[in-house]
């Protein structure tokens, strides 16, 4: 059945754009990749072209992105653009960039998911291979919590609480599908409250930020003139950041997310203590056809009847 078969693009296709952080120009390039290479990012500015697996072993820091680096390599903000993949099911690409950083473009996932409409998809030869939770695991720090547990889906549960008239409390279940991911959650932009984008710009960071590519709260009102995508905009693309933080497990994961003020950090901490437990969840490849929802074609992966044990 050609939705259990390995993706990878069927064109290359290239961009440029502004980092978020380092604010310097960058050009983006997107090729295909053999079955079960996973995703990687190449730098093609540093001598010999140094290669950086998008995996959970190559996250060296959490603080405001996902950042990863091997050998000295370093590639930040990756969580965007690996939301994308994972939203369209893509799961072999080479990624290369020419400088620190994954272009912030316009602060969502959508340009990347219009980059890889454009390039097309190529169904590849091999099964993919999924992770199905078996077991409840949860973790805490302080207000923020993030768990997961056994479900016949992938869906995630999201709370946010700000204390700003604008956003305050605010939750959200989505269940994912393709086409979910396209219309609900692909448009929500990154966000940030005018005092603390200040800060971060004397201190460093948000270099490349603007109204261009965030959206900015002062302390009662939306400072972009188009005001938001969605109403709730804001739940949403942290929903984004999760999907593109968890991709980095290295396989579909079919269970229940449930997060609460959670964060880059919680996240990558979840995936650890998921691979700590090896009795949590067990990696199967999906060897016969599985059942479709008829309203939207989601594919049902927690049919595992078909399902035999992935050779890893």
């Amino acid at each position: 059945m050609d939705n259990l078969r390995q993706r990878t693009l069927k064109n290359e296709i290239s961009c440029t754009g502004i980092g978020l952080h380092t604010g310097e120009k960058i050009r983006l390039t997107l090729r295909p990749a053999p079955e079960d290479s996973g995703i990687s990012f190449v730098r093609v500015d540093i001598s010999g072209a140094p290669e950086v697996k998008a995996g959970l072993d190559n996250v060296i820091h959490t603080r405001l992105a996902t950042t990863l680096g091997k050998n000295g390599a370093v590639v930040g903000t990756v969580e965007h653009l690996l939301s994308a993949l994972s939203g369209f099911g893509v799961d072999n690409a080479r990624i290369e960039l020419d400088g620190p950083e994954v272009p912030i473009m316009d602060g969502s996932a959508a340009p990347f998911v219009f980059l890889l409409k454009t390039a097309g998809l190529r169904l590849q030869s091999k099964n993919k291979k999924f992770y199905i939770v078996r077991k409840p695991l949860s973790l805490s720090d302080g207000e923020k919590r993030v768990a997961v547990l056994p479900d016949r889906d992938f869906s995630i549960h999201y709370t946010i609480n700000f204390d700003h008239p604008l956003v305050q409390t605010q939750s959200l279940n989505f269940r994912f599908s393709v086409s979910a991911f396209e219309k609900e959650i692909s448009r929500a932009r990154t966000f940030g409250f005018l005092h603390e984008v200040e800060y971060l710009k004397k201190n460093g960071f948000a270099r490349g930020g603007s109204l261009a590519n965030a959206v900015v709260v002062d302390r009662f009102r939306v400072l972009n003139q188009d005001g938001l995508r969605y109403q709730d905009e804001f739940i949403r693309h942290k929903i984004l950041d999760f999907i593109g933080d968890i991709s980095l497990f290295g396989a579909p994961i079919i269970g229940r997310f449930v997060a609460v003020k959670a964060g880059h950090t919680l996240n990558h901490r979840l995936l650890t203590e998921i691979r700590a437990n090896p009795s949590a969840c067990d990696l199967v490849e999906l060897s016969h056809p599985v059942q479709r929802e008829p309203q939207n074609g989601h594919l049902r992966a927690w049919e595992v009847l078909g399902a035999v044990p992935a050779a890893v």
